[in-house]
Formats: C-alpha cells, sequence, structure tokens
C-alpha cells in the first residue's frame, strides 16, 4: 500500500494538468470519478488529505494560471507575437486597417568557398556554369516566391527586387546583397531575406561537385524603411 499512496503522489501533477482543461461546473464530477477509479484500482479510496488537495478551488485556480499563460503567450519580453491568436494557434495577420507606405528592405548574407572553388568560380569554369548570373536570377525569383515558401507570410505586389553578388578574395567567398520593395500595407523583410537565402542556396548547388566544405553564414536584415515601426538599421 505504500507503494500504491507513492505512485498516486507522483501521478497528482498530471491529474492536474489535465483537469486544468476541463471547466469548472465539471470539477466535482470528476473528481468524484477519479476517487472511484482510484478505489476500484488499489481497493480503498484514496487518502482523505489526497483526495482534499485535489478540490474545486484548486483546479479552478489551475485553469485560471492556464487561461493566464495562454492570453501571455501573445506577449513576450514586451513584444507582441503577431502570429499567434487567442488561443495560441497561428494565424496570418491581418493588414487590411494598416497604411500604404512606400517599404524598402536591405539583407545580406554570404557563401565561404574555399581558395579552390573561389578560383573556379572567377574563372567561370565551374561545370553548371556561370555561378554568379545564375544565383542573381534565382534570388530574384525567390523574393517573388516568398508568400509560397513562408506560410504565414502575405502575398506581396513587389514594384523592386535587387540580388547583387560580389567576389571577395580576403576570405575566398561570395557576398550577396538583396532588396527588396513594396508600396503596400505590410513590409518586405522576408522578401529580401529569402532572395539572398535562395541566392545562396543556388551558389552552393552550383559548387557543390567540386567542394563539401561550402560554408553558407551570415543572412540577416541589414536595413528597413516605411511601415508603423518606421526606419530601422543594424547599425544603430
Amino acid at each position: 500500500m505504500f507503494l500504491h499512496r507513492v505512485g498516486l503522489r507522483t501521478a497528482l501533477p498530471l491529474s492536474r494538468r489535465l483537469f486544468s482543461s476541463i471547466g469548472s461546473h465539471d470539477m466535482s464530477k470528476a473528481i468524484s470519478e477519479l476517487n472511484q477509479e482510484m478505489e476500484s484500482v488499489f481497493g480503498e479510496p484514496p487518502p482523505s488529505s489526497l483526495s482534499g488537495s485535489i478540490d474545486n478551488q484548486t483546479m479552478t485556480q489551475d485553469l485560471n494560471l492556464s487561461t493566464v499563460e495562454m492570453v501571455d503567450q501573445k506577449s513576450f519580453a514586451g513584444l507582441t507575437v503577431t502570429h499567434i491568436g487567442s488561443k495560441g494557434e497561428a494565424q496570418m495577420v491581418d493588414v487590411s486597417l494598416k497604411d500604404i507606405s512606400m517599404r524598402v528592405a536591405i539583407a545580406r548574407g554570404k557563401v565561404i568557398l574555399g581558395q579552390k572553388v573561389f578560383d573556379l568560380v572567377s574563372a567561370n569554369q565551374m561545370g553548371k556554369g556561370d555561378v554568379l548570373s545564375v544565383a542573381k536570377l534565382a534570388g530574384i525569383c525567390g523574393a517573388k516566391q516568398t508568400s509560397n515558401l513562408i506560410p504565414l507570410c502575405h502575398n506581396i505586389n513587389l514594384t523592386h527586387v535587387r540580388v547583387d553578388l560580389a567576389m571577395n578574395p580576403q576570405d575566398f567567398s561570395v557576398e550577396i546583397e538583396g532588396e527588396a520593395a513594396s508600396d503596400g500595407k505590410t513590409g518586405v523583410e522576408m522578401e529580401a531575406l529569402t532572395a539572398v537565402t535562395v541566392a545562396s542556396l543556388t551558389v552552393y548547388d552550383m559548387c557543390k561537385a567540386a567542394s563539401k566544405n561550402i560554408q553558407i553564414t551570415d543572412i540577416r536584415l541589414e536595413r528597413k524603411t516605411g511601415g508603423k515601426s518606421g526606419d530601422w538599421s543594424r547599425d544603430k
């Protein structure tokens, strides 16, 4: 019986978590059913101290705590998480009430090739062809497909996409900069980041036959303008 009671105490936190999802009007019934189940399994009802600890007041507190946690999850470290609904589910943000403004975002990234591959790309001797030209086009196409790749991104009418790639002999890398612009109701940060990411992946794909040590690194937003949050720059 000592083992039985130890087992009951161990299972108690789980029961409380399960009950936290039950409405307060069902608490008494749920507790009664649990006591009957314990008696049928162990041959005696649970100790009064144990059953008394699972009362309506405790369960109501747990229920209220769960509700608070659910509401608070939309706010974290003072920031509002707009892609989470009131019940914690993922949602697409409604931008219908936002003002139209000119929005621009610039992102950057780097693909470290190593000297051997760097020399091949510089001499345009890769087997798949002109690495930089293909990656540039891929980045532009990627920006236009952002909403198809990122589930909760809006389908934005882009007014401009720019992707530039430059060879850096200092660390044998390709430095990539992507810019996206739109005259709309939501930002274009994801489009700029996607442009850089897809261009970086294309460089990797074009060069992977020559080396497996290629690294894609330092993809980040550099600056953005427009919208309710205003202008932002990594340098500031």
